[in-house]
């Protein structure tokens, strides 16, 4: 883990996941972004690092980041292992990246590097945090739908305010990001911890593109793993969600056969039917499997935690 470096003003953190496609472009428009806006700021242009993180890629997305980085000194890249997942790779850059001023954005070019300057403006007002917030989500239908699912379940059950439409595209403090670095848990959901901190926030507007060039990698299914992923990690309410589907299931059983009981001593009503005891049987058993599955998530939580394995492992760098 590195430590901050006063020689340098702008830390851009960048995961990345077989995104060869775009890395070219990626660091041609982030580099003539970052200099122009050191030279408005009457500072060195060596004084910021672009820091990638591959996330195990299986394309040439780290042989691209090696090139760069022998071409421009302040590009610098960490290649992990394997892949261990998004929220992990910003979780490396966060831990060695240098700079006073940390910039997170994703390398698939739909939150434009152009809107940088306008956040590091918003950023001077004194905020430790400044979100981008699209405009207008340039998606196809399917997945602004899940996306906006995502958040609605995320700010109903996570415990914490995240706001609504933001991108990765963001600008934090040094002092915030080495808050988060404190945080070490294996179930991460970096958008959670950077809101759990507290700190000074606030929100901007900023233009999203649509991809051109590669794949999602965030399917429907994938963003339905992450929000429960991200609401089991920051919050106990699926629990006390499960307490209360028990309780319910409960009373709702003891009032259904208080009433055959009667109608059977004193109207004589037989009770008859074995299909509605089968299915209230499923009905019952189905309830208690997706309670004991909501106690074995958060087991399993306890069970990596106790391991202490390492966030991710580090196969190579040019830092």
């Amino acid at each position: 883990m590195t430590t901050h470096n006063s020689d340098i003003d702008f830390s851009i953190i960048i995961p990345v996941f077989n995104e060869e496609e775009n890395i070219q472009d990626l660091y041609d428009r982030l580099s003539s972004v970052m200099e122009d806006l050191c030279i408005s700021l009457n500072i060195q242009k060596d004084r910021y690092e672009i820091l990638i993180i591959d996330d195990g890629s299986t394309d040439r997305s780290w042989q691209m980041i090696s090139k760069f980085h022998v071409k421009d000194v302040r590009v610098r890249g960490i290649s992990f292992s394997r892949n261990f997942g998004h929220h992990i790779a910003i979780t490396a850059g966060l831990d060695y990246c240098k700079g006073k001023t940390i910039i997170l954005m994703d390398g698939d070019l739909q939150d434009p590097p152009e809107e940088i300057p306008n956040l590091y403006r918003k950023f001077q007002e004194g905020y430790d945090l400044v979100y981008g917030i699209r405009q207008q989500r340039k998606d196809s239908f399917l997945k602004k739908m899940s996306s906006s699912l995502f958040w609605w379940i995320l700010r109903k059950f996570s415990g914490v305010y995240i706001p609504p439409g933001q991108t990765m595209l963001r600008i934090m403090s040094r002092r915030l990001v080495e808050a988060v670095g404190e945080m070490r848990e294996h179930a991460r959901f970096i958008h959670g911890m950077i809101a759990w901190t507290g700190f000074r926030v606030t929100t901007l507007e900023v233009q999203h593109a649509q991809r051109v060039k590669g794949k999602t990698k965030y399917s429907l299914p994938k963003m339905f793993r992450l929000a429960f992923h991200a609401i089991t990690s920051f919050s106990t309410i699926p629990l006390r969600i499960a307490t209360y589907i028990g309780l319910i299931s409960a009373t709702t059983s003891f009032f259904i056969g208080t009433y055959f009981i009667l109608r059977k001593v004193f109207l004589g009503i037989p009770v008859i039917g074995y299909a509605s005891i089968i299915v209230s049987i499923f009905f019952v058993g189905g309830v208690q499997l997706l309670i004991f599955g909501l106690f074995g998530e958060y087991l399993g939580r306890i069970y990596q935690e106790v391991q202490q394995r390492p966030l991710y492992i580090i196969k190579d760098k040019l830092i």
